[in-house]
């Protein structure tokens, strides 16, 4: 049983890629609306904050989690409260996913047997995207009604605090250091235009608004329709403090579009400064910015780094993490190994 967090966002999607997966396994998916009815399943969260902020435990059942992002000592309630339990309860635990090296350390350190934790990056699914053309990018900014001279950062996720207009941030996800390098790049270039997508997105907007920085944001039906808005971009920011993914940084690649991101979550693992993407430590709105223009600026430097961060994207894509999550299944659910592949 694959539970997930919310059927409006992204980890839907990513137990949308994990079922497909284990059908090939051969592993017989039910509903979560048995966990009650049918005892001794294998249930698997999409977010640990599911299973380990519940009042109670789901009862007779195995249990494993994807456990993301969410280091305490930040001063975020629920992450303190989470990993806690972890370290309380980690022995009624069967499977962990993480997706870097950062989080899978965290993990180990609960006292976790090693053996449960398995390191499977946030993958991508490479039939949503397309690498960018000159023509794909006129035409996307012919739909969107973007002009064609401006030089186009990509922002999008959720970084607003619950579901609504999102005015308080959620300051894991770094909009006011996205705000601090907009800032830094508008007198740098004066034709910044910034794309976004995703909830709650207000206090970004406003920020956007005040620096007088044109922007436009669209709120989409379905996760596969992103695609669509990297055929748009120059350049796309990721500014978190804190990360699982995040998925923008494969996106990216995966669309031909030059990434600048933070030193967060799997970018760590999967970004070569100056290679396939440019990195730099958190919070470090001048160092964005700086290689943000430097990558809109060196158009020969940007396409090498494209063009390895395209075989980045291919190395990383759900039908590649086969054997990882064949070997997270094995132990975990009763299937027939003999007929997977």
């Amino acid at each position: 049983m694959l539970v997930d967090d919310s059927p409006i966002w992204v980890l839907a999607w990513e137990m949308r890629e994990l079922a497909s997966l284990a059908r090939r396994m051969g592993v017989k998916l039910a509903s979560p609306g048995w966990i009650d009815l049918a005892p001794r399943q294998v249930l698997f969260f999409a977010s640990h904050f599911s299973l380990l902020l519940a009042e109670s435990w789901p009862r007779n059942h195995l249990v494993g989690a994807a456990y993301f992002h969410g280091r305490p000592g930040n001063g975020v309630p629920e992450f303190d409260a989470s990993y806690e339990r972890l370290c309380r309860e980690h022995s009624r635990i069967q499977r962990i996913q993480v997706s870097h090296t950062e989080m899978r350390d965290l993990i180990l350190s609960s006292g976790i047997a090693p053996e449960k934790v398995f390191m499977i990056p946030i993958g991508i699914n490479l039939s949503f995207f397309q690498v960018q053309t000159p023509e794909s990018r006129r035409q996307a900014r012919a739909r969107l009604g973007i002009p064609e001279s401006a030089v186009v950062v990509g922002s999008f996720q959720k970084d607003g605090v619950g579901w609504g207009e999102g005015l308080e941030p959620k300051l894991v996800k770094g909009p006011d250091i996205f705000l601090k390098a907009v800032d830094c790049l508008k007198p740098r270039i004066p034709e910044i235009f910034v794309l976004l997508s995703g909830p709650a997105r207000g206090y970004v907007k406003a920020g956007l608004e005040s620096l007088r920085v044109p922007y436009k944001h669209l709120y989409l039906d379905s996760y596969p329709e992103v695609g669509r808005l990297f055929q748009a971009l120059d350049a796309y920011i990721v500014s978190s403090r804190q990360e699982g993914g995040p998925k923008a940084v494969l996106e990216s690649m995966a669309s031909g579009v030059p990434l600048v991101t933070t030193r967060v979550g799997q970018a760590m693992d999967l970004v070569r400064h100056d290679r396939n993407g440019w990195m730099v430590e958190s919070e470090d709105y001048e160092g964005l910015a700086h290689w943000t223009e430097y990558a809109v600026s060196q158009p020969s430097r940007a396409a090498e780094a494209v063009a390895r961060g395209l075989l980045t994207a291919q190395a990383n894509t759900y039908d590649s993490q086969f054997p990882q999550w064949l070997d997270f299944m094995k132990g975990f659910v009763n299937f027939d190994q003999g007929h997977s592949g």
